[in-house]
């Protein structure tokens, strides 16, 4: 995993903090105050794609919905076939609750 470069105390605790929300409300509090409001449209952005993606959708209409380059569709799609299986844990776990 490339995250295990900056795997320690500091990171440890982000993710604690993360762990430690309630709820939907909870989290646009932190997340207002941690992030820059390019920060987490990047980061909800990245998600959507991801779904997106999962679902087997273009490049194309998932450009136009999302906004997102080319480039940042590329990069989670990476992600997706050769990363961490991060976005699969996270959209398995979503789509169980719909």
């Amino acid at each position: 995993m490339q995250i295990d470069k900056l795997r320690g105390k500091q990171l440890d605790q982000f993710f604690d903090a993360i762990l430690s929300l309630n709820n939907r409300e909870e989290c646009y509090q932190f997340f207002d105050d941690i992030t820059t409001m390019s920060e987490v449209h990047s980061i909800a952005q990245r998600l959507q794609v991801a779904k997106m993606l999962s679902e087997g959708l273009t490049y194309n209409l998932i450009e136009k919905e999302t906004k997102a380059s080319t480039a940042t569709i590329s990069r989670v799609r990476r992600c997706i076939n050769y990363g961490s299986d991060g976005y699969k844990l996270v959209l398995d776990r979503l789509s169980e609750e719909e």
